[in-house]
């Protein structure tokens, strides 16, 4: 704000404004400051005064700021009346210039709190801990989880320091050194120092290079939730278009009509040939002779081959064709009621002797107590 000093006013009019100082300030005006006030009437109009003596310096201070307090209070009344458009005639005629109202300052945008839940925020917390560090959190370990808080969201703000060139002091707020009162120059250092155009460019190339190394390179992080979830890997193919999906490796399982030999049609037991039913005579590609023996599951008994288990010795024998006559080799049992036609199903292979002889030589040379 402009503040007027004695020269800016004829003699008259500093007159004025002394006798028409506020009550508060209507004390006994003290010796020094009438022959103060005659001195300066006498030398007003040579040019400015120049004190002699240290008195007359404390009385004219004196004064001085008596004369500041009035023209604030004043300019403030003037600004209040010209607000309402009574103001400017009033200044004029008092012949006091009064100095125009700085801008008002830029209106700060207005912070918008958001509320949020204080179990969020401690989730928050727990999932960076445990991308940090793999610790898990349980929700009863935690304090005071109930309610809500407020977040303010902030842009991110870099703190610069400038130290003093001259002491090495740090900088306050204003542009002078604390310690040495030296003003705040170019030589000055900052802190952090100011980057050049070329360093900048570095930084945003090696900034561009981090992202693209995380799109191709992602970080992993465990998965702490148990529920199943289906996830789908997909990989970019070579020669573009759509993606490659991993699945699980799946085996085309082919039957052929052991009449016709014409190929089953998917998820079918007759054929569409010669109407056949698929039984265990029809092959398989690829066949699986070790696990099934006796024929796939869901297929019905073939017209080649039976197999059969005497219900005497337990041994297990096959007939070409498949015949109730049939004898067991071993202990000539003819084929009876309790001899029965055995169903396809899976058979775990018996291990083979040589593999287990092996096996058993190893050992023995490790000598194991």
């Amino acid at each position: 704000m402009f503040v007027p000093t004695e020269n800016h006013f004829p003699l008259s009019n500093r007159i004025d404004i002394i006798k028409t100082r506020p009550k508060y300030l209507n004390r006994p005006t003290p010796p020094s400051a009438t022959t103060t006030a005659a001195t300066m009437s006498s030398t007003a109009q040579e040019g400015p005064s120049v004190p002699k003596d240290t008195k007359e310096k404390k009385g004219f201070s004196k004064l001085l700021s008596r004369a500041r307090t009035v023209l604030k209070k004043a300019d403030r009344r003037l600004s209040t009346f010209s607000t309402k458009g009574a103001g400017a005639p009033a200044a004029e005629a008092s012949g006091i210039v009064v100095a125009p109202v700085a801008a008002a300052k830029k209106e700060t945008p207005a912070v918008n709190p958001t509320k949020i839940s204080r179990r969020q925020v401690f989730d928050e917390r727990a999932k960076k801990l445990g991308e940090l560090y793999g610790v898990e959190l349980k929700p009863s370990e935690w304090h005071q989880s109930e309610g809500h808080v407020l977040r303010v969201e902030k842009p991110i703000k870099m703190r610069v320091h400038r130290k003093c060139h001259v002491c090495s002091a740090s900088f306050g707020l204003g542009k002078e050194c604390p310690k040495c009162k030296h003003p705040r120059c170019k030589e000055c250092p900052r802190v952090p120092p100011k980057r050049t155009e070329a360093e900048r460019e570095e930084s945003r190339k090696k900034r561009a290079a981090i992202l693209k190394d995380r799109a191709e390179n992602p970080i992993i992080v465990p998965d702490w939730d148990i529920s199943d979830k289906k996830y789908v890997l997909k990989r970019p193919a070579k020669t573009g278009g759509q993606d490659l999906i991993h699945r699980k490796p799946r085996q085309r399982v082919r039957r052929n009509c052991c009449q016709c030999e014409k190929l089953f049609a998917a998820h079918s037991k007759e054929c569409e040939g010669c109407s056949h039913t698929r039984c265990t005579d029809c092959p398989r590609d690829p066949s699986k002779k070790e696990k099934f023996p006796y024929g796939y599951p869901g297929d019905a008994p073939g017209t080649k081959t039976g197999h059969y288990q005497c219900h005497d010795c337990k041994t297990i024998y096959s007939a070409s064709p498949p015949s109730d006559d049939a004898a067991c080799p071993k202990c000539k049992h003819r084929n009876c009621a309790s001899c029965d036609r055995l169903t396809p199903r899976r058979v775990e292979p018996e291990p083979d002797p040589e593999v287990w002889k092996s096996v058993q030589a190893k050992l023995a040379a490790l000598n194991l107590k």
